[in-house]
């Protein structure tokens, strides 16, 4: 597996899981992706470190619903001033939700929502740079804003991260910018204005790297998850959404079908 030492500022750099039921998140995303996971003492929360063959990937902590906010899976952007990140963005028309925090030893974390109201993490890394290994199998893949507003979305990561933007479909059909261009983007930004819910909020989503989505979604369900979209060809692989077993929406990214 590649490597990477440090995300670019602005990229991706972590996901974490917020999860009612931590026990049950380590054993199915274990078996799920083969992951191995160590939980922290209390001075850090019992927070949980997934890592694929020995390198990091992701984290996670418990949800105990004092905050009223569901299961889901957080994206983290990364930064060199996370206080300065926080300000850019109030100022460009997002919220804070979070004031930067430090955690000892690892770096800064904040947690802001953009003009759509996704919500989204900041890092500023010292000791943890975050994920070491991406696009990979059972490593993530591929991150993607779904926002019901498009232009103002795009304009902020534009001006608060210094998105280097690149557009990738501007039909009423399908309205796609990117991070970066091509074979080197980091991320992505849809349109979702004409299939999201409306009691669905704006959100970030992660794509996992998977050999077999197929094969990946009948083991989400052998392990007590769900298929929410079942795998579909399209010209950026096979892709799929299932559900873990708290209910946690995550996506999948594998090869189309021969």
């Amino acid at each position: 597996m590649p490597h990477r030492d440090k995300a670019p500022l602005g990229a991706p750099c972590w996901i974490d899981l917020f999860t009612s039921d931590p026990d049950a998140a380590r054993e199915f995303y274990g078996q799920l992706f083969g992951w191995t996971s160590e939980a922290a003492g209390e001075e850090y929360g019992g927070y949980i470190t997934f890592a694929k063959d020995g390198q990091v990937v992701a984290g996670g902590m418990h949800n105990d619903g004092s905050q009223g906010t569901p299961d889901v899976w957080t994206v983290y952007l990364a930064s060199a001033d996370a206080q300065q990140t926080v300000d850019a963005a109030a100022a460009a028309g997002g919220q804070v939700y979070l004031a930067p925090m430090e955690v000892p030893a690892m770096g800064t974390m904040a947690m802001i929502a953009d003009p759509g109201q996704a919500a989204l993490g900041i890092w500023q890394p010292s000791g943890h740079q975050g994920f070491q290994v991406l696009g990979e199998p059972g490593t993530p893949a591929w991150f993607e804003l779904h926002t019901k507003a498009y232009d103002p979305s795009v304009a902020f990561y534009r001006t608060v991260f210094d998105w280097d933007t690149h557009v990738a479909g501007d039909t009423p059909e399908f309205r796609y910018t990117t991070l970066g261009e091509g074979e080197a983007a980091l991320a992505g930004v849809m349109d979702a204005t004409s299939f999201l819910p409306d009691d669905v909020p704006s959100h970030w989503t992660v794509y996992f790297g998977v050999e077999d989505a197929d094969a990946t979604l009948a083991k989400v369900t052998e392990l007590g998850g769900a298929v929410v979209d079942a795998a579909e060809d399209t010209p950026y692989g096979r892709l799929a959404t299932a559900a873990d077993t708290t209910g946690t929406r995550f996506r999948l990214l594998g090869p189309n079908a021969a």
